[in-house]
């Protein structure tokens, strides 16, 4: 088990869009692992590689109360969304002590490559379809709270650097 340092905004690589996974190898899958083992010690439902300084297009989701459902991606991009939307708060161990209410779709349709380096597509609702969005973001080089206006995105870092120092 090995948790890996989360990088911490405004770190330039959080701003970084990541790079294309051509081939699922064992060091993919053992960065995922990492991955995993991160994100349950955060505790989190999500992980973008970015956040842990991997440049690759990689994310972790388990949202699931059991968090049995490991689901690893690589590559992945969202076919479809539902016009109906849905609101959750997010945060971001990259941005610790602060959070927001984020708009998003409330289902996704999303095409990646799996553990085994096949395409599947699938279908997300509700927290997991907020967590596959959020960590979509974290690999193009987006944060949650760039979803806000400026003026939320602005009180937000303002709150978030005064308990950060």
């Amino acid at each position: 088990m090995t948790v890996r340092r989360i990088l911490q905004w405004p770190d330039k690589r959080l701003r970084t869009p990541a790079a294309e996974v051509h081939e699922i190898t064992d060091d993919i899958r053992a960065i995922w692992q990492d991955m995993i083992d991160t994100m349950d010690a955060m505790p989190g439902v999500g992980l973008g590689a970015p956040q842990i300084g991997v440049m690759l297009q990689l994310a972790v989701v388990d949202a699931s109360s059991g968090r049995d459902r490991r689901i690893r991606m690589a590559n992945p991009q969202i076919l479809d969304s539902s016009a109906k939307p849905n609101v959750h708060e997010e945060a971001s161990p990259c941005l610790p002590g602060v959070s927001a209410q984020i708009t998003r779709p409330r289902a996704v349709s999303v095409r990646f490559l799996d553990e085994n380096g096949v395409v599947a597509r699938r279908d997300f609702v509700g927290l997991e379809a907020t967590s596959v969005q959020h960590q979509i973001d974290h690999l193009a080089g987006r944060m949650y709270f760039d979803n806000l206006s400026k003026t939320k995105r602005d009180m937000l870092l303002r709150r978030a650097r005064k308990l950060n120092g």
